[in-house]
């Protein structure tokens, strides 16, 4: 199998940072189209009757962002500081988006800005936090978490990134301690929750199946967790209970690719050609251009002896990935 099926454990630690779900493409069409969007409209109105409030361009840019509007948000967040220059929050929230953007070294002076204005910010000192633990440098991030924690000892986001700290520095037992106090301090915190799950299921503990369900629990809109549950019972070779997983994404996320592939991938592993097919053919129409997809679709039809079919499946995996080298050697052998 060519596709990746691993669970990433840096999907769990960028959580906060993933895109809602895609919007209509005629929201990106033009500047015009998006401020016509109504949940951009109305704050737009907001503004013209007062274009010197800065919270309405902050207001706006947060706005944009769930949009994946991110490049115009940028220039409203700018807007906000220009306006106001006081406030923490603005210099924080551009400083994030360049660090997700993997501007780093954009993204520092805006955090430094913004600890400037406030020493006392906890979001500035976590998410310059989080920047810090991305390029490696511990001992500082170490030093932001700690200033917040001084303040406030009940922060459970603090807790999370010294955990995550802690597994940079592959030092699992204090790791596995600061998750376990961010989730005590706020037992609905996911992103900890996620980490214990994947720590438990590195460590073959079956643990992780409680740790994941509660994941899913404490956010039913994040498949992720499913996800990772679905994986550590396929890890195991409990193919039933990971196919049943892979079912319930399914259920909760019909557009869940992933889901479809690795089903359809199990399904194959036990002779379940027809069936496997159908789960290949639902990535293709979720994913067009997925190559695997269409390579592992071709493996299913050439063994149920559909060779042109196959080798059409084949020819368009090609189209999508020019160097995928399973399928240039199946249209080898088919063209024989």
């Amino acid at each position: 199998m060519k596709r990746t099926i691993l669970f990433l454990s840096s999907l769990i630690f960028f959580i906060s940072c993933t895109d809602s779900a895609q919007k209509k493409q005629d929201l990106t069409d033009s500047k015009d189209g998006i401020f016509a969007h109504p949940s951009i409209a109305l704050i737009s109105a907001e503004i013209d009757e007062n274009p010197n409030a800065a919270h309405l361009y902050y207001k706006r840019a947060r706005a944009l962002r769930d949009l994946n509007e991110d490049s115009i948000a940028l220039n409203d967040f700018k807007k906000a500081t220009q306006l106001d220059s006081t406030k923490a929050v603005y210099f924080s929230a551009i400083g994030e988006l360049l660090f997700e953007h993997k501007d780093i070294e954009g993204s520092v002076k805006w955090f430094k800005k913004a600890i400037q204005i406030d020493p006392k910010d906890p979001i500035a000192h976590l998410k310059f936090a989080k920047m810090l633990l991305f390029v490696n440098d511990n001992q500082k991030s170490f030093d932001e978490i700690n200033t917040v924690l001084r303040r406030d000892p009940y922060n459970p986001e603090a807790y999370f990134l010294k955990g995550m700290v802690y597994k940079n520095m592959n030092d699992t037992a204090k790791a596995i301690s600061s998750f376990q106090t961010s989730v005590q301090v706020d037992p609905g915190y996911q992103p900890a929750i996620l980490q214990l799950a994947m720590i438990y299921a590195a460590k073959n503990d079956d643990l992780a199946i409680k740790y994941y369900d509660n994941a899913f629990a404490a956010d039913t809109t994040q498949m992720v967790a499913l996800h990772g549950k679905a994986m550590y019972f396929q890890e195991h070779n409990q193919i039933e209970k990971a196919k049943e997983v892979y079912r319930i994404i399914i259920l909760h996320d019909d557009q869940y690719a992933d889901a479809y592939f690795n089903r359809g991938w199990l399904l194959m592993q036990q002779d379940s050609l027809a069936k496997a097919e159908k789960q290949f053919d639902f990535v293709t129409k979720i994913e067009p251009n997925n190559a695997e997809a269409y390579y592992n679709r071709g493996v299913c039809k050439e063994l149920l002896k559909r060779p042109t079919d196959a080798l059409s499946d084949y020819k368009q995996a090609l189209q999508f990935d020019a160097a995928y080298t399973e399928a240039k050697a199946a249209i080898k052998r088919l063209s024989k």
